[in-house]
């Protein structure tokens, strides 16, 4: 029979994925512990909270990371259209993940050059601002088959790095 492990008893390869998160405008507290938590998982270079002060005391934000925001690089109270340019001049290309009349879904997206990515993701309403959204060429989406067109920014995010990370050969 199967005996499930733990994370202490399972051999990891810890690897860096040259992709950055940037989270504009999440604010919730486990959502904020959960993207600690996934950037880890995922070997995440930084993650910037745009718009938002981390408060690092939050036992939410402790609970839900599982001690991981203290190994993740992270910014956070910071303009979002100042990383977008930040990271266009490191040569980072820019994705939104984010539903919008262009964007295309993250099945259909190929990658075709090896430059380093940043993710964006928005918040947990009102998504991707529009004035980010403009400057960022690249929309994608998750297809969805239920009634509903959107999920929680967390489960977003995992399931767009994953996609895009399994594009890269990173996973």
């Amino acid at each position: 029979m199967a005996a499930q492990l733990t994370h202490h008893d399972t051999p990891f390869s810890r690897a860096k994925t040259n992709t950055i998160l940037v989270c504009d405008g999440v604010t919730s507290p486990a959502n904020i512990g959960g993207l600690f938590r996934l950037c880890d998982s995922f070997g995440i270079d930084k993650v910037y909270f745009c718009g938002t002060k981390v408060a690092l005391a939050s036992p939410r934000i402790k609970r839900t990371s599982r001690s991981t925001h203290l190994l993740v690089n992270y910014k956070d109270n910071i303009e979002t259209l100042d990383v977008l340019k930040q990271l266009r001049e490191k040569g980072y290309t820019p994705l939104a993940l984010e539903l919008t009349n262009s964007s295309s879904t993250l099945r259909d997206f190929k990658i075709t050059n090896k430059k380093p990515i940043a993710l964006f993701i928005g918040n947990e309403k009102t998504g991707i601002s529009t004035r980010v959204l403009e400057q960022i060429h690249t929309h994608l989406h998750i297809p969805m088959y239920g009634n509903n067109s959107s999920m929680n920014v967390t489960q977003a995010a995992a399931v767009g790095l994953y996609a895009l990370l399994e594009k890269t050969n990173y996973i």
